[in-house]
């Protein structure tokens, strides 16, 4: 199931975005004449999957409410190079206004379910039943897009931000004197909140297991030390791999029985998709 996006959120975010483009008014589009009306089309150059579509339509919305647009394709749909997404009709100075704006949403966050996609088809068993996850490392304001759009890309959400989960990291351990120390502070001061644990070691590991925590990140693991660890932590929590996951990697890493996989690059390292909007006449 797909998170939900307040609209909201979504309207806020393109006001922004119209405000750092169009600013106090589209200059060049005065070129055209006020009253002439165009359709267009936007078309994908290359292969994709889809995401963003409640964002382009906010930023027409917000231009000009009289612009009509056709949806061929939903998020999360696979899209292939020459294929027409949507189809737009209406005024050809607001659809000049706002094409870049709306492109960019588009193209960005189509660009991070691409990648997540990519990640999860490299995981080449079948019947294999680790998942995907994102990380916190998202660009600044696009935190919630970017994990919908992880979504539409068959990924799964990490925690949202600082407030929602306990994630013990090798800092955390320190400042508080000792993994068990930590547990024991994180039970008291968010109770009820679940407490995840960062490992890098075996040691490590068989700590946070006698600490009784349900969900241990293992760090930055190799192949061996990652099917050990499923080993000795014979199902009593919920294990998940981080650090340095590459794409030629998370088959073997999703095969030594992890149950997460969390990969940075899924929404830092995109590039967004090559869409573009080619007009009827103008």
């Amino acid at each position: 199931m797909l998170i939900h996006v307040p609209h909201a959120y979504v309207r806020t975010q393109v006001a922004q975005a119209l405000e750092e483009d169009v600013g106090d008014g589209d200059i060049t589009a005065e070129l055209i004449p006020k009253n002439k009306q165009t359709t267009a089309e936007v078309i994908s150059r290359e292969e994709a999957i889809l995401c963003g579509k409640d964002w382009f339509n906010e930023v027409f919305r917000q231009v000009d409410s009289a612009i009509e647009i056709h949806w061929k394709k939903n998020d999360g749909d696979p899209i292939q190079s020459g294929q027409v997404l949507c189809e737009l009709s209406g005024s050809a100075r607001s659809l000049l206004t706002g094409e870049r704006t709306a492109l960019n949403f588009l193209q960005t966050f189509s660009g991070t379910s691409t990648l997540t996609n990519k990640y999860v088809r490299a995981i080449k068993d079948p019947e294999s039943a680790t998942r995907i996850l994102d990380t916190r490392k998202t660009s600044p304001g696009f935190r919630l897009g970017q994990k919908y759009a992880v979504h539409c890309g068959g990924g799964s959400n990490h925690r949202m931000g600082l407030y929602d989960m306990v994630l013990i990291k090798e800092n955390h351990i320190i400042a508080a004197g000792s993994l068990k120390k930590a547990v024991e502070k994180a039970r008291e001061y968010a109770p009820g909140f679940e407490i995840e644990v960062e490992v890098e070691n075996i040691i490590e590991l068989k700590q946070a297991l006698q600490c009784g925590v349900t969900r241990i990140l293992l760090d930055n693991m190799d192949i061996a030390t990652l099917e050990r660890a499923v080993e000795i932590n014979e199902g009593r929590a919920q294990l998940e791999a981080s650090g340095n996951i590459t794409i030629d990697k998370v088959s073997e890493i999703a095969a030594t029985g992890v149950h997460f996989i969390s990969i940075g690059a899924i929404t830092k390292h995109i590039q967004a998709v090559d869409l573009s909007m080619r007009f009827a006449d103008l």
